[in-house]
């Protein structure tokens, strides 16, 4: 089993700077990809920010140029610096971690950390 923290979120004004950390924990042979979701009350989760194994990086169109995803291989931790926030950014945000068990693939999500951007 594997178990996915994030931590970072919090309170801050419009353009503001925020980093959100994610790190995965457990009988982890690899671990191949992380993304970013953020949900808000009444919608759909939506990907914020995705990397792969390769370190090839996918954003959203509405956090393109303000967001930055990175991961760090050898100690399952991963990235989301947030610069430039803006109100509509103000969601709940998740990480999903994917790649390897000893045994088999694994494909976790973290409990969730929230962020609030003020006017």
């Amino acid at each position: 089993q594997v178990q996915v923290v994030e931590s970072g979120g919090g309170l801050v004004q419009a353009g503001g700077s925020l980093r959100l950390s994610c790190a995965a924990s457990g009988a982890i042979f690899r671990l191949d990809d992380m993304a970013w979701y953020r949900q808000t009350p009444g919608k759909q989760r939506e990907l914020v920010a995705s990397i792969v194994s390769n370190d090839g990086t996918n954003y959203a169109d509405s956090v393109k140029g303000r967001f930055t995803i990175s991961k760090e291989n050898g100690k399952n931790t991963g990235y989301l610096q947030m610069n430039s926030l803006k109100p509509e950014d103000t969601a709940v945000y998740y990480c999903n971690v994917r790649g390897r068990l000893f045994v088999r693939p694994f494909d976790s999500w973290g409990q969730g950390t929230q962020v609030t951007v003020s006017p």
